[in-house]
């Protein structure tokens, strides 16, 4: 069997990762053991790294919307069920961009789903709010 010296494939193999590593810190950027590790570490980061990103913008629109619900007097939890409840079907990137970029039109769908809530939530008896509100009261009392 003939003898195989590698000596153009493996230059250019190391050539390669060193380019990859450029601009690193210190020894991940001039040798090729450290920057071996750097790269492979580097790309575990870029892996769950694309993945993090989703979860990133989520809850930055969670946010978003909660804000700007909170300006109609509502919370996001209850824009978002009464949202379900009027059938409007916004996921939350487009409603963060509504509540950003068009206060007025997210105005608009707030007033919506306050009248879906208003409609779909049972009335209430004066003798059920009172206990209710008594129990409010209790609980307070109890935390301090």
């Amino acid at each position: 069997m003939p003898r195989v010296k590698r000596g153009t494939v493996r230059a250019a193999k190391r050539k390669k990762l060193l380019k990859r590593a450029k601009g690193y810190f210190l020894t991940k950027s001039k040798l090729y053991q450290s920057a071996q590790e750097a790269v492979a570490k580097a790309d575990n980061y870029a892996f769950s790294g694309r993945r993090r990103k989703k979860r990133d913008f989520r809850a930055l629109w969670v946010v978003r919307i909660n804000a700007a619900a909170r300006l109609h007097g509502l919370t996001y939890g209850k824009l978002i069920n009464g949202m379900k409840i009027a059938g409007i079907e916004l996921d939350r990137k487009t409603l963060a961009e509504l509540a950003v970029n068009h206060a007025g039109a997210f105005g608009v769908v707030a007033e919506k789903v306050k009248g879906a809530i208003a409609k779909a939530e049972p009335k209430k008896t004066a003798a059920a709010k009172a206990k209710n509100e008594g129990s409010i009261a209790k609980a307070k009392a109890e935390r301090k």
